[in-house]
């Protein structure tokens, strides 16, 4: 059995709701503008060769690397492909990209078991502090985890602790009306640290579950921002007996690999345990993600497909690469 007919499967058995079978439709409409940029350049590059040589192994790599996958992950899923076909003795051009998929697969699972679940303490309050650069959504993905997080029945607040930014305290105040939930706030200007230190307190007095911190995207300088987000999460250990539980880093997809080198700059201050990919859909560069494993070894663990507040989903491996490659089986027939 090839590679997407496994996919196909595995999805048909782990699809069996009619929840589970929106998140896959949401998923192949979500990577449209990915899907159509990525198979119809493999159904061309097909379409030029009659046999596998390195010229069409080149012309493989530039495909990969056109999608955002990254230069070096590019390489490795090529190479990696060219000795499977070696191995195999395949001549088969439908049959390669089998195995491109399958190779894409392993070089983000990478033997891992990935795990795109947030950690969210059993009892007691969990905090997520959420970090990025201006304009690649923050405040809105806020708002969906927000959403999504009220609509499990957790009792959720929110601190806004971006008090750099002018009008970012008045933006997040609207989008906790609107999705109905607790909101703490500073002055303008005000310590950041102060806000995150009045909200874990209040958090824990009036026993919510789930604290979500927004952060500063942008202070004076790098150290600055560093030196902030450090404190935050010091804070919050010293007052809940626990640092944050997770530090969500917010990339827009649309940036490709400039989304990643902003990612990187974040490192030193806090330790980044997952990322949130927004504008999925506004991009046709969809391989961002197997980058973005590869280069920063964190795991994706939310993607946006649009604007409404519950366009967000847990990232799903087997979905997102049936979404990216769906129809691909039938030109590999």
């Amino acid at each position: 059995m090839g590679f997407f007919a496994k996919l196909k499967e595995k999805l048909f058995h782990k699809n069996s709701n009619n929840k589970e079978k929106e998140v896959q439709n949401k998923y192949v409409s979500g990577l449209d503008k990915s899907r159509k940029n990525f198979v119809d350049k493999l159904a061309e590059l097909k379409a030029r060769y009659t046999k596998v040589d390195e010229d069409y192994f080149e012309e493989l790599e530039q495909i990969l690397i056109l999608s955002d996958v990254g230069v070096q992950t590019a390489l490795n899923i090529v190479e990696a492909t060219r000795q499977e076909v070696k191995l195999q003795k395949i001549t088969d051009l439908g049959q390669i990209n089998e195995i491109l998929v399958d190779k894409m697969f392993i070089a983000y699972a990478n033997n891992d078991i990935v795990e795109t679940k947030i950690n969210l303490e059993e009892n007691g309050l969990s905090v997520i502090m959420v970090v990025g650069v201006n304009g690649v959504g923050k405040t809105t993905s806020i708002a969906k985890l927000c959403n999504k997080y009220k609509e499990e029945k957790h009792k959720v607040l929110l601190a806004a602790a971006d008090t750099f930014r002018a009008g970012a305290v008045e933006q997040l105040k609207i989008w906790a009306q609107r999705v109905g939930v607790d909101i703490v706030c500073g002055n303008e200007k005000a310590d950041p640290s102060s806000v995150v230190y009045d909200a874990v307190n209040k958090a824990l007095k009036e026993k919510y579950n789930i604290l979500i911190c927004d952060t500063a995207g942008r202070v004076q300088t790098r150290q600055n921002l560093m030196d902030e987000l450090s404190k935050m999460n010091r804070i919050i250990n010293k007052v809940s007996g626990h640092e944050a539980n997770e530090v969500l880093l917010i990339i827009d997809a649309t940036t490709g690999q400039n989304g990643i080198l902003q990612a990187k700059a974040f490192f030193d201050a806090v330790h980044v345990s997952g990322i949130v990919l927004t504008k999925m859909d506004s991009t046709s560069k969809g391989g961002i993600i197997l980058a973005i494993k590869d280069e920063l070894n964190i795991p994706v663990k939310f993607v946006c497909f649009g604007e409404q507040i519950n366009d967000i989903q847990e990232f799903d491996l087997d979905n997102y690469l049936y979404g990216l490659t769906k129809g691909m089986e039938v030109q590999s027939e």
